[in-house]
């Protein structure tokens, strides 16, 4: 059996919200709070890929958020590679590398190839060996003509290409995709799909975490698929575990019975 690589445990996160301002000004201190995600429980084995379907404002950004050190949790534990994500997010930041569906931390006026250069001095990799793992992830994701581009300057598919190569710099253990494959063209879809099934999870023993709304992608990149709605997993397993559950055809018919389920 495999061992863990991440393990959740009745992990919930809230947010302060306030539906007028006159709500905010007579309780500033006790605001109205929103629950994103309600007493998560998972394990994603080392060397799997799992898939994270839901509809939008699931829960799903914040989860991988949680998993990157980027958000607390409000409740709950979480290990990541063994390491408790709270107490230990240092250790936790040097073994996961994180995919953002959002391209917004990449300076605008650098080129591609002067970002990634620049995030490698941040993880203090070594000159030599930055330039050498730059140029293969450029190559790989397809930014060979385009690397000396200012950011500013890119179509929103090559910034969904940089921060895949962004993610991939400090050859990390662990992954979290944000819908990695967001913008891309087919051509490049494919390209993707197949370098996280074939060379990252099966050549290189990656644990991935993919966020995705697409349900061909899910049957044909991951080993398991969690669905997820209104912040709690609703099912897990591989995709014909998750049919036969639910009493459905396909994984199209099983998402929308277990969403359905909730509604």
């Amino acid at each position: 059996m495999n061992s863990v690589a991440i393990s959740v445990q009745n992990l919930s996160k809230t947010f302060p919200t306030a539906k007028n301002l006159k709500t905010l000004l007579r309780h500033p201190f006790r605001p109205e709070r929103i629950e994103v995600l309600r007493k998560i429980n998972l394990e994603i084995f080392t060397g799997e890929v799992l898939g994270l379907l839901g509809a939008n404002g699931a829960g799903k950004s914040t989860f991988l958020e949680i998993l990157s050190t980027l958000l607390l949790p409000t409740s709950g534990r979480v290990w990541v590679g063994g390491y408790e994500l709270v107490r230990q997010a240092a250790q936790v930041r040097k073994i996961v590398g994180y995919c953002p569906s959002a391209s917004q931390s990449f300076y605008p006026r650098l080129t591609g190839l002067g970002n990634l250069e620049f995030f490698a001095l941040l993880n203090d990799l070594p000159p030599r060996k930055a330039k050498e793992k730059i140029g293969v992830l450029l190559d790989l994701v397809g930014m060979d003509g385009t690397r000396h581009a200012a950011f500013q300057c890119f179509s929103e598919g090559m910034k969904q290409r940089l921060s895949l190569a962004r993610a991939l710099l400090t050859d990390p253990s662990i992954l979290l995709l944000d819908e990695p494959t967001k913008s891309l063209d087919p051509l490049l879809q494919q390209e993707v799909r197949r370098f996280l099934r074939r060379t990252l999870a099966e050549e290189m023993g990656k644990t991935v975490l993919l966020v995705t709304h697409s349900l061909a992608e899910a049957e044909e990149v991951c080993d398991r698929v969690s669905i997820m709605h209104q912040g709690s997993i609703l099912s897990v397993g591989t995709p014909s575990e998750v049919k036969g559950a639910l009493g459905a055809g396909d994984l199209a018919a099983a998402f929308e019975r277990a969403v359905g389920a909730e509604r």
